[in-house]
């Protein structure tokens, strides 16, 4: 069994985020960056699926720069056997992503796909449904407990959904995309980043994967949220239930 797990390179979720006076982007300076938390969930389940079946092995797979090397060797150091690494030097969007996952998975052949729901730089929440398209595969998403029936054939999950919990299985190979409450990850352990620093990093490029990255979307502008005005005690219900129909107008 191959289980293939994507990771994103994003800031740092404790560091404080600044844009940039004309809004392209935000500062990259001086910020620190990680594996996306839901990435982590994602592999922290398939090192535990392994744990549970005794034999898979895990590939961790990354879209960017020499620098996303560093999340890269973090999921080695986590427990994954070997890393591709896809170069390329442009933003891309959630379908260009998509398309350089799904070579990946062509060249690859796993027996399942398992990546966060979304990255918390952009939220998008888009990859893994396109992914499973592409490749003409089902899909669970928000998936907060994954278990592999029938000889490693299919899986039973559960969703979170607004409506509550929903039970679904699935023929794999597939695409699950991890929800929060799904597990906690690790810590990455001191022989853990020894052992990384053998382990095979394989380094790809769109081209060679014979796949075009060109994004059909650009960022026009990044700007804060503007600020919300201090709240208000009220004394009665109806006090609350007037304010609600003059001021703000919601009733």
């Amino acid at each position: 069994m191959k289980i293939l797990v994507p990771l994103k390179r994003v800031p740092d979720p404790d560091t404080k985020i600044r844009v940039k006076p004309d809004g392209s982007g935000i500062e990259t300076d001086g910020v620190k960056f990680a594996v996306n938390p839901f990435d982590s969930i994602a592999l922290e389940e398939a090192l535990r699926l392994r744990e549970k079946t005794g034999a898979a092995e895990i590939v961790v797979v990354t879209i960017g720069g020499e620098e996303c090397g560093e999340q890269l060797r973090t999921g080695l150091a986590m427990g994954a056997d070997r890393a591709i690494l896809v170069k390329s030097a442009a933003a891309l969007d959630s379908l260009a992503v998509a398309k350089v996952l799904a070579a990946v998975c062509q060249k690859e052949q796993p027996s399942f796909v398992i990546m966060g729901k979304q990255a918390i730089d952009d939220d998008s929440n888009q990859a893994g449904q396109m992914l499973a398209a592409l490749l003409g595969l089902g899909q669970a998403t928000f998936v907060s407990k994954l278990e592999l029936t029938d000889g490693h054939q299919r899986a039973r999950c559960s969703r979170e959904t607004d409506a509550g919990i929903e039970h679904v299985a699935i023929s794999l190979p597939a695409v699950f995309t991890a929800d929060l409450r799904l597990n906690e990850p690790r810590y990455v352990s001191l022989p853990g980043i020894m052992k990384a620093r053998k382990k095979p990093l394989e380094e790809l490029s769109p081209e060679a994967l014979g796949v075009s990255a060109a994004s059909r979307t650009r960022v026009l502008k990044v700007e804060r949220p503007a600020g919300r005005k201090a709240g208000v005690r009220v004394k009665s219900v109806d006090e609350l239930i007037a304010r609600l129909r003059t001021e703000a107008k919601v009733l």
